[in-house]
């Protein structure tokens, strides 16, 4: 009999224990348990996002190396038109075209497109500027010719277009700018004057 006494006693505790903290105390358990799978979802997000971009840019450094192709074949059939007809193989000249077009294809296939940059504005995001020039066709900072296309995959930039831009004019003086530039340079008379007068110390 005193042994099943004893057994009661911790059942009897439990039951006489405070509501209140056993209601705080699910209240923490179910607070940690929130934030247990909001860090799950969290994580689970941010694998589908890499893993999406692993799949979406992985042919970027591949596709790059790609360009200096393009290039070639862009620069050997502007090389093939200025030479004109004569003495030209147009079967190899349309091989080369045939091969620009297919590079061309693929490139678009994967999500690869060209920079449309002569008569742009200059975009340092997208170019890059190899010279200046006196252009007065072109408003200032205007591309007036593309040394090298430039490439985006999908939304990202994967080669800026080299490009020459026309060189921006310098401000012409205001009567105001002209008036007090001439202000901060005395006259030779005045000068003259200052010279002569004597100094205090």
């Amino acid at each position: 009999m005193p042994d099943g006494m004893a057994q009661d006693q911790p059942s009897a505790a439990r039951q006489q224990a405070d509501p209140q903290a056993l209601e705080a105390e699910n209240t923490s358990l179910k607070d940690r348990l929130l934030r247990a799978l909001a860090d799950a979802e969290n994580t689970r997000r941010h694998a589908e996002r890499t893993a999406e971009e692993a799949r979406r840019y992985a042919i970027a450094d591949f596709a790059r190396e790609l360009l200096t192709v393009a290039d070639n074949l862009k620069r050997a059939i502007a090389a093939a038109d200025s030479q004109g007809r004569e003495g030209r193989d147009d079967s190899l000249v349309e091989g080369v075209r045939a091969t620009e077009r297919m590079l061309r294809a693929v490139f678009e296939r994967f999500g690869i497109r060209k920079i449309d940059a002569l008569g742009a504005p200059f975009d340092p995001a997208r170019h890059e500027a190899l010279m200046e020039v006196e252009d007065h066709t072109h408003l200032p900072g205007t591309v007036v010719r593309v040394v090298d296309d430039g490439y985006m995959i999908r939304d990202r930039l994967l080669r800026p277009a080299r490009v020459v831009v026309a060189r921006r004019r310098p401000r012409p003086l205001s009567s105001s700018d002209s008036a007090a530039a001439h202000a901060s340079f005395p006259t030779a008379s005045a000068r003259t004057e200052t010279e002569r007068s004597p100094r205090r110390f």
